[in-house]
């Protein structure tokens, strides 16, 4: 790949868009170009190191038995009508008419469609299990894209889903699909944690993450530091307090408490600590139910535990209205007595005394407040998110650290949730109709390309893994206008190209010093200088690009020299 016939337009400065490392890497060294917002053309470069990814993906799904297809973008509404998710989606589904006036989306994920294929060919116990994949262009319209690819509206995703006769067998299709996982993202040298994870939109009981760890990754993750457990914060599982919060035992009283209405402000007030607030919490649900949530007041709230335990679509913090009429109050006088609201409370409120919370009146709060004694019939579970330094749930020995991380693939159990809403059945062996068990696996491709930059990058530019590299090796001769060094310069590249190594021969009339920027840019894994001088002492000099080591070698014998210096690990 000669750089004179290779679209690389590299920018000096950051764009003035771009607010984290990839999404700024990817723009300057030229590997993408933004349409219109949260959707970007990939240039050469960029589409390379995206089919790398693609590559190590479709290899381990067809290793796994997984078998590719292709499905449409464009989906008829139908089939999420079926589904039930055409009206609860939400406006991230992009839903567009026809000329005929009929409704269609373009496809975020492919739950519907795949799930029509199998139901219309499958028939008996003896076609199962199936586990069917693509890899697509899916549209998700959000309303703030940022970061690049990170969060943008348009990308490339693998999507993978498998149908089977019972639960054992959509478990162990499950268990397959993880270690695949595992294997993908140990192909793309990624450092990465799976961990524990809420269904979402998708649904289902069972899902896992896999999240690429960077400081600049969007969700909170916790993991054990005794153990293998990890998961979202929102999801992790919390150990009940070994003891009640409890003090000395009081009388509820009211306070005046004007104009304090947060945590913070009250505590302050009142001179009390945080944790021995009550946070009453009030949502709306999909049912159109309201529900007050109790945590403490230096907790904070986990909205997907909220609305699992709840077994509904959705929840949402109430408007003001709503609290208003619940409480008879405005926001942030709420409590929990005398409301008009089911309540439920996170276990750590389970036989606290003395406790602080919202009168439900304007400039009020009470003192005083008895769990067992005010509020008898309280439901409990686990509400909260995990925090740094919870004991782990499964070993009960370790504490939990706190990650950030990048989510770049996920695994759903979905169990019957799709077969029987759109009656995608088969035959058992004793002609009994039953649904298909199902299972539902994706990986954000381009996601994965822009983890791997906030992953490995530095000051100067992208390092990219060896893996999902655009090129193996870099040529750069110093002085292109110089005969010797351009001859020993074609030379090299031919007989790397005869063995079949992927290079970027930079063959441009350009400065060392901009040559050597946009090499370091471009992030390439190994980088052999070919100059004048040191062609004279019969060398040339190769860098890796992770951790700057030079070293010289020999110029007749450097493509043997190249291609053991790719081979070691420590180029990748």
């Amino acid at each position: 790949m000669r750089y004179r016939q290779t679209f690389i337009p590299t920018l000096r400065e950051d764009p003035t868009e771009a607010e984290v490392i990839s999404h700024k890497l990817l723009l300057r060294a030229g590997m993408m170009r933004q349409v219109a917002r949260g959707v970007y053309d990939f240039l050469p470069l960029g589409l390379r190191v995206v089919r790398k990814v693609e590559n190590i993906v479709r290899e381990e799904m067809n290793r796994a038995g997984a078998q590719e297809i292709l499905m449409p973008a464009v989906c008829p509404a139908e089939l999420w009508q079926e589904s039930g998710r055409w009206d609860v989606y939400g406006r991230e589904l992009l839903r567009i008419k026809d000329r005929h006036d009929r409704d269609f989306c373009f496809g975020p994920t492919h739950e519907e469609v795949v799930t029509d294929i199998v139901r219309r060919e499958v028939r008996s116990y003896r076609d199962l299990p199936l586990n069917l994949y693509q890899i697509q262009t899916k549209f998700r319209d959000e309303v703030r894209p940022r970061f690049g690819l990170m969060r943008g509206r348009e990308f490339i995703m693998k999507d993978a889903y498998s149908f089977h006769t019972d639960l054992e067998d959509c478990q162990r299709e499950y268990r397959n699909m993880y270690d695949a996982y595992r294997r993908i993202f140990d192909r793309c040298g990624l450092t990465y944690r799976p961990v524990e994870a809420d269904t979402g939109a998708i649904g289902g009981s069972l899902s896992h993450e896999f999240q690429v760890l960077a400081d600049s990754g969007e969700d909170a993750l916790v993991s054990c530091d005794s153990c293998d457990y990890a998961a979202n914060v929102e999801k992790a599982e919390l150990v009940p307090p070994a003891a009640p919060l409890a003090t000395h035992g009081a009388a509820l009283t009211p306070v005046e408490t004007p104009d304090q209405r947060t945590i913070e402000e009250v505590s302050i007030f009142l001179g009390e600590p945080p944790e021995r607030f009550v946070k009453t919490l009030l949502y709306e649900t999909d049912t159109g139910a309201v529900v007050a949530a109790l945590v403490r007041g230096d907790h904070e709230l986990s909205e997907p535990k909220l609305k699992n335990l709840l077994g509904c679509q959705w929840v949402a913090l109430a408007a003001e209205e709503t609290v208003h009429k619940a409480t008879g109050a405005p926001t942030g006088f709420a409590g929990p007595l005398q409301i008009e609201a089911r309540l439920i409370s996170d276990q750590t409120l389970r036989g606290a005394t003395g406790l602080v919370c919202g009168a439900n009146e304007r400039d009020t709060h009470l003192t005083g407040l008895d769990i067992a004694r005010d509020l008898p019939s309280l439901q409990f579970a686990d509400l909260r998110r995990a925090a740094v330094g919870d004991t782990c749930p499964r070993c009960e020995r370790g504490r939990f650290t706190a990650h950030r991380g990048i989510e770049v693939g996920q695994t759903f159990y979905l169990g019957t949730k799709y077969s029987q809403a759109m009656n995608a059945t088969y035959l058992d062996a004793s002609g009994a109709q039953r649904p298909m068990e199902m299972g539902c696996y994706g990986i954000g491709i381009t996601r994965t390309v822009a983890a791997a930059i906030e992953q490995h990058h530095d000051d100067a530019g992208i390092v990219w893994p060896k893996p999902l590299a655009p090129a193996d090796l870099h040529i750069v001769p110093v002085n292109w206008n110089d005969a010797t060094t351009r001859k020993a310069a074609e030379d090299i590249y031919a007989e790397l190209q005869q063995t079949g190594t992927d290079v970027l021969f930079d063959d441009r009339e350009e400065r060392p010093g901009v040559k050597f920027k946009d090499a370091d840019l471009l992030g390439v894994p190994l980088r052999a200088t070919i100059g004048g001088k040191s062609l004279a002492r019969g060398v040339i000099e190769l860098k890796v690009r992770a951790d700057g080591a030079m070293t010289e070698v020999p110029a007749d014998r450097a493509v043997e020299a190249i291609q053991n210096a790719l081979s070691n690990s420590e180029a990748t």
